[in-house]
């Protein structure tokens, strides 16, 4: 007897201790294994199903999940918007096919960037054929909405919160909206400022500093102002124009390094001062990486040919294709930097492609000055600088700190019968150049910065003037002594005790010539 009521005493504390375990609650959902049994075994007495043992576990699934949406509340928060699915909702856009209709067979500027995307992938450069196409959609929104006769896919440029994806166009002839540029816009704000000036009864007195003249800038369609361009940061985005570039843009871009934002509106912090914000730096850049890196293969351009020996100046600066070209032998265009030339003009240390006299625009003002001073001397007229000219190859390329500028390379040695060249810049990293038979690319895929085989030191600024000159009319003078206070008041005395004398001589000597002459 004593026997089996141990062995009761310990089965009812072995159930007690399972059925602690079992009424345990769950960290994840606060539910307990006992409970749910329970709903479980009374939801089988109630409906009985047949097979209750094959279909248990669905119903042990189902009972759970009504006990969570019980507890659930039913006014749910709205899930937040990714930037993935941001972007993906903007670039919807893109793949809406648009009905031209009747125009459908008209030529297109449209590049084609899936070609651009093979020869890329050869060479082991491009952004991906998911990035490209997605591009290409862009380009064709782009071409759909301005009136381009010629469009191109300049490259894409790195920023630190943003990319820039660069679209090189040009405009129909007479479609090409004109605009009002920033200098503009300054001087009508200086005249307005002088006007007022006038106006006040007790004008502030004008400073005779007359600044340096500045360096016009080129117009449209000519020098760095030749194409006009577009960025957008992630194709579906807006394209936004660029605005033209002025040669103080392109002298301070030299003199700074800066890496990009990805905000056109960002103003650029550096010594010297950069005039303009980051679409204005970002212009500067690409008109210095289009002078240095775009190339082609020997032979595709020509100079124009113009009737006249006064145009024939004028005709070095400009170039178009060869008809006749042929194309050049993979092995001889890979093998050397000489059978690859420049097709776009060089910019000067001036900011220009072509040079201007300022000289000649300084002496027109100092005419119109009347009441200047005429200069004894006149100055010297300045020589005009002279860079490269068109069609220069490319082993004429100064090197940096024993660096060539150009490497040249072949996209497969296994199978040279259908390779092609392809050149890539290491003055700026990310420029390339392909060639293959008649056809050939150029494609920028960097950050905008410049190789310069040194540490880059910034500019100091320059000494701080002196406030006036050095002179004796306006240097400090010692205080004299008691003694020569004393000897000067003595001297003046004498001095003016002589002055009376001869004054009262002078006296006598008139009144004896009247007594005479009476």
């Amino acid at each position: 007897m004593e026997s089996s009521t141990e062995a009761r005493a310990d089965q009812m504390q072995q159930a007690a201790c399972f059925k602690a375990f079992l009424l345990k609650n769950s960290t994840k959902t606060n539910l307990n294994l006992y409970d749910h049994l329970v709903r479980v075994l009374a939801r089988v007495m109630d409906e009985r199903p047949e097979n209750a043992v094959d279909v248990i576990e669905d119903l042990s699934r189902e009972v759970k999940r009504n006990m969570l949406l019980e507890k659930q509340s039913t006014l749910r928060d709205a899930p937040s918007t990714t930037s993935s699915e941001l972007l993906a909702e903007q670039q919807r856009a893109l793949f809406n096919r648009w009905d031209r209709g009747e125009h459908e067979e008209m030529e297109t500027p449209l590049p084609n960037v899936t070609e651009l995307t093979f020869f890329l992938e050869q060479i082991g450069v491009g952004l991906g054929r998911e990035e490209m196409q997605r591009i290409l959609l862009a380009l064709k929104q782009l071409v759909d909405m301005q009136p381009l006769q010629r469009c191109r896919f300049w490259g894409k440029i790195l920023g630190i919160e943003g990319n820039y994806i660069v679209a090189e166009v040009e405009y129909r002839d007479g479609e090409e909206e004109e605009e009002e540029g920033v200098e503009e816009m300054h001087e009508d704000k200086e005249k307005e400022g002088e006007a007022g000036e006038e106006d006040e009864l007790d004008p502030l007195p004008k400073s005779n500093y007359k600044p340096p003249t500045p360096v016009p800038k080129e117009p449209r369609h000519s020098g760095t102002n030749k194409f006009t361009y577009f960025v957008c940061r992630e194709p579906g985005l807006p394209w936004v124009r660029l605005p033209d570039v002025t040669p103080a843009q392109i002298t301070v871009a030299r003199q700074i390094r800066k890496l990009f934002t990805g905000r056109l509106d960002a103003p650029i912090v550096s010594y010297p001062p950069f005039p303009g914000n980051e679409a204005n730096y970002l212009r500067a850049q690409i008109a210095r990486i289009s002078a240095g890196t775009q190339v082609s293969p020997m032979g595709f351009y020509v100079f124009k040919e113009e009737e006249g020996e006064e145009e024939e100046e004028g005709a070095r600066d400009s170039v178009e294709e060869n008809p006749d070209f042929e194309g050049i032998n993979v092995q001889e265009i890979a093998a050397s930097p000489s059978a690859w030339v420049h097709h776009i003009q060089h910019i000067l240390v001036q900011g220009r492609c072509v040079w201007v006299n300022l000289a000649e625009k300084t002496e027109n003002l100092q005419e119109e000055d009347a009441e200047e001073e005429e200069k004894e001397e006149e100055p010297d007229e300045p020589e005009p600088e002279v860079g490269p000219p068109l069609l220069t190859p490319l082993s004429e390329d100064a090197e940096v700190n024993n660096t060539p500028p150009w490497s040249t390379r072949i996209s497969s040695n296994l199978i040279s019968q259908y390779a092609f060249a392809f050149v890539r810049s290491n003055l700026w990293p990310g420029a390339y150049a392909y060639a293959c038979g008649k056809k050939f690319e150029n494609i920028y895929i960097g950050w905008g910065l410049k190789f310069l085989g040194e540490d880059f030191t910034p500019a100091l600024p320059p000494p701080p003037q002196p406030e006036y000159p050095s002179g004796p009319e306006i240097t400090e003078a010692l205080d004299p002594t008691l003694q020569e206070e004393e000897a000067l008041k003595e001297a003046q005395e004498e001095q003016q005790a002589a002055l009376e004398d001869n004054y009262a001589m002078d006296a006598e000597e008139e009144e004896e010539e009247e007594e005479e002459e009476n």
